[in-house]
C-alpha cells in the first residue's frame, strides 16, 4: 500500500470525525433528539474530540456539549461527571478564539442550572480562564466569558464573591466601554447579577468606575441595553442611602424618566424599578425624583401597565408619599390617587392590591386634609371590598 492510500485512510477518518460532531451539534439544537443522544452515551464520546489535533473537530465537540449541558440539569451534570470541565478550562489558556467561545459557551451553559453545578465550574479552575478571556482582543470571546461569569455570579453571594476575587469587574467595566453593543449587554448584566446580592459586592462594582459608564448607556438606542443597564443601576442603587447616592450623582435624572415610555416593556419596567430603589431610602432622594418631575412620569407609567409591570409603579409613589405631606400632597396634585384606585380595584393579584392600599395609606395618613382628599376620590368605599376580596382569597388558600 503507498503513502497516498496510507493519507486516504486518515482523510477519511478525519472527514468521519467531522462529519459526526457537525451533525451531533445539530441534533443537539432540537429538543426531540436530546434524549436519543443521551442514551447513545454521547457525553463520552465527544469528550476524547475536544483534544482532537483538528482545531474545528473541537470546536464543534465543544459546541456540541455546550448545547447538550445547555438543555437541562441532568446533562450539565453529566458533562461534570465525565470529567469535560478541567479539559475545557485547560484548553481555554492556549487554543484559537473559536475554541475560547465555545469552551466559554459550555461553562456557562453548565453553571446556569445551580449553584451547585456553578460551584463544580469554579472548583474545576475556571474562573481563573475566563477572567484571562475578558483580556482577549476578540469581542465574541469576551462575550462569551463575560456571560459565563454573570451565570455563576448570580446564584448566591458566595459564588459572585468568587467572580470579584479573580478580579473580573474591573474587567466587565472595562468591556462596557467597547463599541460592541453585545458585549456591553452581557457585562452590564454580569455586573448587575454581582450586584444584587449584597452592599459589599455592589461596592464593589462602585468601586471600579462602574456606575460613570452604566448611567450614559440609559440614553442608548438598543432596547436589550437599556434593560440590563436600568437592572444593574437598581441592583446598585436599593442596598443602602449611600450606593442610592452615588447612582443618583451620575445624573440618570430626569433621563431615565423617557425610560418610562420606552417602546420596550421590560425597560419601562426595570427602569421604574431603579427609581424605586432609589426613592425609597430617604426624603432628600425622594425629592431628587419629584423635582425632575418624576412623580407625574410614574403616574403616567402606572396609568398605562398592567399586571406586575405596574407595582415598581405604585411602590414609587407611596414610599415618596411616606417621607412627608408636601411630598405626598405633590403626588395628589400629580393625580397619583386614580392609578393607584384603579391597581386596588382591577388588578387580580393581591400583592399588588396590597401595594396599592399602602400607598394609597401613605397618601392620606399625614393630616386630615391629606385623608380628606382621598375620601372625595371614593378611595374609602373601595379600599374596604377590596380588602376583604383579598382575605377571602388567603383564606381560601
Amino acid at each position: 500500500m503507498g503513502s497516498r492510500a496510507v493519507l486516504q485512510v486518515f482523510e477519511a477518518y478525519q472527514k468521519a470525525r467531522v462529519n459526526f460532531v457537525q451533525t451531533v451539534a445539530d441534533l443537539a439544537t432540537r429538543p426531540q433528539n436530546i434524549e436519543a443522544l443521551q442514551q447513545a452515551d454521547v457525553m463520552s464520546l465527544l469528550r476524547p474530540l475536544l483534544l482532537d489535533n483538528v482545531p474545528s473537530i473541537q470546536q464543534s465537540a465543544a459546541l456540541a456539549l455546550g448545547r447538550l449541558a445547555n438543555y437541562n440539569d441532568d446533562l450539565a451534570e453529566a458533562v461534570v461527571g465525565n470529567g469535560i470541565l478541567p479539559q475545557l478550562v485547560y484548553s481555554l489558556g492556549d487554543k484559537n478564539r473559536f475554541y475560547k467561545k465555545a469552551a466559554a459557551f459550555v461553562l456557562r451553559a453548565v453553571a446556569k442550572h445551580s449553584p451547585q453545578l456553578s460551584q463544580a465550574v469554579v472548583d474545576s479552575g475556571a474562573l481563573e480562564a475566563l477572567v484571562g478571556c475578558l483580556e482577549e482582543f476578540d469581542p465574541s470571546v469576551k462575550e462569551s466569558a463575560a456571560w459565563a461569569l454573570g451565570y455563576i455570579a448570580r446564584h448566591t453571594p458566595e459564588l459572585a464573591q468568587t467572580v470579584v476575587d479573580a478580579g473580573a469587574v474591573p474587567l466587565l467595566v472595562l468591556c462596557i466601554q467597547e463599541p460592541e453593543l453585545s458585549l456591553k449587554r452581557i457585562s452590564a448584566s454580569a455586573l448587575a447579577d454581582i450586584s444584587k446580592h449584597t452592599p459589599e459586592l455592589a461596592q464593589s462594582v462602585v468601586d471600579a468606575g462602574a456606575v460613570a459608564y452604566l448611567a450614559p448607556l440609559i440614553q442608548s438606542v438598543d432596547g436589550n441595553l437599556k434593560r440590563q443597564v436600568c437592572s444593574a443601576l437598581a441592583q446598585i442603587a436599593k442596598h443602602s442611602v449611600e450606593l442610592a447616592e452615588v447612582v443618583v450623582e451620575a445624573e440618570i435624572f430626569p433621563k431615565i424618566l423617557i425610560c418610562l415610555k420606552d417602546v420596550d416593556q421590560q425597560v419601562r419596567k426595570n427602569a421604574a424599578t431603579c427609581i424605586r430603589e432609589v426613592a425609597k431610602h430617604t426624603p432628600e432622594l425622594a425629592r431628587i425624583i419629584v423635582n425632575a418631575n418624576g412623580v407625574g412620569a410614574i403616574v403616567e407609567y402606572i396609568n398605562e401597565t398592567g399586571g406586575n409591570a405596574r407595582l415598581p409603579g405604585v411602590m414609587t409613589l407611596g414610599y415618596i408619599a411616606a417621607f412627608s405631606e408636601t411630598l405626598a400632597l405633590s403626588i395628589i396634585s400629580s393625580k397619583g390617587v386614580p392609578p393607584l384606585l384603579d391597581a386596588l380595584v382591577r388588578e387580580p393579584e393581591d400583592h399588588i392590591k396590597a401595594a396599592a392600599a399602602w400607598s394609597l395609606g401613605q397618601l392620606g395618613r399625614h393630616s386630615p386634609e391629606h385623608a380628606k382628599t382621598l375620601a372625595q376620590l371614593n378611595v374609602f368605599s373601595k379600599v374596604s371590598p377590596a380588602g376583604r376580596q383579598a382575605r377571602t382569597a388567603l383564606c381560601l388558600h
